[in-house]
């Protein structure tokens, strides 16, 4: 491709608007344009990473054994509320009506779809096992969003799903998924970490694994040990418990002091006012479990973890309580409710049911208790793990590791369904005795759009990206210094048609710019292997530049071919 032809506007400066790196460099590349909030078109050379990136998804899938198919991205709301998820999914799911007042849905996941088809063409075990994915683009009403193509609108996504006749072929499946998107995303050049996780919205019975992309810029914490390769999602993390039993004691005992700290709402605030350490805390918050309101009783220093929140109840729904619902239950202001007094259950998290004496709110608006004891002066109704784990804690796989935090961005995911929507929406199939059985499912995703972004986060410098070998828009740069100098030309043109002729993606910079703007353009871009058509070209010699090292080679133009075949194991 002659770059003077090529759609590729690129930017001196980033928009104002993109915080993210990926997205400042994205925008500045050419790549991407913003056509609404969460909403981008892919100009040529984006296009050409997203094409790479789906070409290695289609190469690892298929050679774990799925069958490429193309679902529609308009949803019959009828499939949605067969599967309980209508209501349930909330405003992300863009909803519409057809001329015919037809309810329908614009696809997030095809969970309901996918479904639909195999109950309608699979009846017996001697169809079964298959796994049947797409690619295709999705849509999700984020309420928020940000970071470019991180957390957008319309998405492009692998989404592929597994049928099987019993639970030992579903983990055949998952783990077939599983080893295949080790060898996807290693071949995009992205460092993961898989973690255990949440089902989310998905759901499922069995359990499912997070593919986190290691970037500063990501919006998951991820709990890792130090010792052993455990590792999970912070809404799923646990740690290895302390002998965390409640208090026992004198039910009479009255060994309360009332405190009047005025104007102290915040557990720091608190922690200066009373000297006090934040570990002594028996912070209280208010939470609304499917409409009813519940006490949830953490240490100062610990934020409830409101995952572990609802399955401890078994909430489809949960939400903080509003000031208003607070000062209901509480008779007090927002910031000094306390577990003392409530009529409603208290559920204590197993390191604050430890605490011996500490502080907490007296439901009196500027007043505190000190010396509460839980299980004393107050009922547990519920003792559990309600808490985010936090640097530091034991490993809850290992005896020796510790807890450490890192920050990713989820790419991809695996779920156990088994039942979940088999069993609703009616997708059996007859055994070899007749029976009638549900089919096991299994989901797998990759967010493409998402994974370039991804790429981009862990892959560039302060000049611009340096492109995985891979995925880059083009293998090879040539950059003849001065398009008026005619031996450069002809030397480049040269070298353009052999490597071209040798299967190799090239871009040729023939445009009439000076060699500042060509080079800072070649290195904003950032494909793998630059060649400089400089002075020497009248001699053979000319320039290899690697984007990924400092120095430059001097090599023979005769040598290029070669050379960048080895690069490309062509």
């Amino acid at each position: 491709m002659r770059q003077s032809q090529l759609f590729m506007p690129t930017l001196r400066e980033a928009p104002s608007e993109a915080d993210a790196i990926s997205h400042q460099l994205m925008l500045r590349a050419g790549l991407i344009r913003q056509l609404a909030a969460g909403i981008y078109i892919y100009l040529p050379s984006g296009r050409r990473v997203l094409r790479k990136l789906e070409a290695i998804i289609r190469e690892e899938m298929d050679k774990a054994g799925g069958q490429e198919v193309f679902m529609p991205a308009m949803q019959p709301a009828d499939l949605w509320r067969q599967s309980g998820r209508y209501d349930k999914y909330g405003p992300e799911l863009v909803r519409l009506k057809d001329r015919h007042d037809r309810e329908f849905a614009l696809g997030p996941t095809h969970e309901e779809v996918i479904t639909d088809l195999m109950r309608s063409e699979v009846s017996s075990y001697r169809q079964l096992p298959v796994t049947l994915y797409q690619i295709q683009t999705k849509f999700r009403d984020e309420k928020r969003p940000r970071y470019g193509l991180l957390r957008g609108r319309e998405f492009m996504m692998k989404d592929a799903y597994s049928f099987d006749a019993d639970w030992e072929g579903l983990d055949r499946s998952y783990q077939r998924m599983y080893e295949a998107y080790h060898r996807i995303f290693a071949r995009f050049g992205l460092n993961v970490r898989p973690v255990e996780a949440d089902a989310g919205t998905i759901g499922g019975e069995g359990g499912t694994h997070e593919f986190m992309a290691l970037a500063d810029i990501g919006e998951d914490t991820i709990a890792a040990c130090t010792h052993c390769q455990y590792a999970a999602n912070l809404e799923k993390a646990g740690y290895r418990a302390a002998d965390d039993v409640p208090n026992e004691g004198d039910s009479n005992y009255s060994g309360l002091e009332k405190l009047h700290p005025p104007k102290v709402r915040k557990i720091d605030e608190l922690v200066q006012a009373l000297n006090f350490p934040a570990d002594q805390i028996l912070k209280t918050l208010l939470f609304l479990a499917d409409g009813k309101p519940v006490a949830v009783i953490v240490r100062g220093d610990h934020e409830v973890n409101e995952i572990k929140l609802a399955s401890l109840l078994r909430a489809d729904e949960l939400e903080l309580a509003d000031q208003e619902t607070t000062e209901r239950l509480t008779g007090a202001a927002v910031g000094f409710a306390g577990p003392i007094g409530l009529s409603i259950p208290v559920l204590v998290d197993n390191a604050a049911a430890r605490i011996s004496s500490g502080v907490a709110g007296a439901n009196e608006t500027d007043y505190h208790f000190k010396h509460v004891r839980p299980g004393v002066h107050f009922e547990i109704a519920q003792l559990g793990d309600l808490r985010n784990a936090v640097p530091g804690d034991g490993c809850p796989k290992c005896a020796e590791g510790q807890l450490r935090m890192f920050r990713g961005i989820e790419v991809g995911q695996v779920f156990k369904l088994g039942t979940k929507y088999s069993a609703v929406m009616k997708a059996a199939y007859l055994d070899a005795e007749g029976q009638e059985k549900p089919v096991i499912m299994g989901c797998y995703g990759i967010g493409i759009s998402r994974v370039m972004s991804a790429v981009v986060e862990q892959h560039h410098d302060e000049q611009g990206i340096r492109w995985p070998l891979e995925i880059a828009p083009y293998q090879v740069h040539v950059v003849p210094v001065s398009a008026k100098d005619e031996q450069q030309m002809k030397v480049a043109e040269e070298l353009y048609a052999e490597l071209s002729a040798a299967g190799l993606e090239v871009l040729v910079d023939d445009r009439d710019e000076r060699p500042g703007v060509k080079f800072k353009d070649s290195d904003l871009i950032g494909i793998p292997v630059r060649i400089v058509v400089g002075r020497q070209a009248a001699g053979g010699v000319v320039e290899l530049k690697y984007r990924n090292e400092k120095e430059a080679l001097q090599v023979k133009s005769e040598d290029i071919v070669s050379l960048v075949k080895g690069v490309y194991r062509l």
